[in-house]
């Protein structure tokens, strides 16, 4: 079993900036990747951001490239979503997740085997 916990959300004016964090309880033997995803309020949940086990490769939804950053920390088995220029479209609760079974990151749901409980990021206009 893999636990992700995020944190880092909170309330930020428009333009503003957050940090998102995620810890995994443990060590993995296996190569993964990890993504962050987020859904808003009566929305589906949405990709937003994917990073591979090595962390050179990364791909972002088009709604938020220019302006996110994810990065990963093998060591501490933490994955960060750094958010600049913050919109209030972005309201949502971000979620981490991440699969054992790809060495490269997926938009796709379907792909990750595990997922964090949610931290809310609410952005006034």
């Amino acid at each position: 079993q893999v636990q992700l916990v995020e944190s880092g959300g909170g309330l930020v004016q428009a333009g503003g900036s957050l940090r998102l964090s995620c810890a995994a309880s443990r060590r993995t033997s296996r190569s993964y990747a990890m993504a962050w995803f987020r859904q808003a309020s009566g929305k589906e949940r949405e990709f937003v951001a994917g990073i591979s086990w090595s962390g050179a490769g990364t791909n972002y939804a088009d709604s938020v490239k220019g302006r996110f950053t994810i990065s990963r920390d093998n060591a501490l088995n933490t994955v960060a979503l750094v958010m600049n220029t913050l919109k209030p479209e972005d309201t949502a609760v971000y979620y981490c997740a991440a699969t054992l079974t790809r060495i490269g990151p997926s938009i796709y749901e379907t792909s990750y085997d595990y997922w964090g409980q949610g931290t809310q990021v609410t952005v006034s206009s």
